[in-house]
């Protein structure tokens, strides 16, 4: 990927991650809202587990590998179309993360 290509990218995660989700968040009633959450989120199924197991510099999106930040921008483009269920992405990443508390019966 070329330098410009990886500014882009970077630039619609951030994008996504910090105006665009957040912004929908209350409409769609998902269990997060702040950018860090939407971050974590797309990353840990970007990468099919704890995201800081795979990319162990900080900030995650910058020094995430091409692929990986690829994939984690295409499921927050989902997301915003309603096309990828946040509620299901955000329970398997708090299970990779062992914080996900008992299942509460809908009603």
């Amino acid at each position: 990927m070329t330098p410009t290509a990886r500014a882009a990218l970077e630039a619609e995660w951030l994008a996504l991650t910090r105006h665009t989700l957040p912004g929908l968040a209350a409409g769609r009633r998902w269990p997060v809202r702040f950018d860090h959450c939407f971050q974590r989120i797309l990353l840990d199924n970007a990468v099919g587990g704890r995201w800081y197991d795979a990319i162990p510099k900080r900030p995650a999106y910058r020094h995430a590998p091409d692929d990986v930040l690829e994939r984690a921008v295409a499921l927050g483009r989902r997301v915003a179309a309603g096309d990828a269920d946040l509620s299901a992405l955000n329970g398997r990443s708090l299970d990779w993360r062992g914080k996900r508390g008992p299942v509460r019966a809908a009603g």
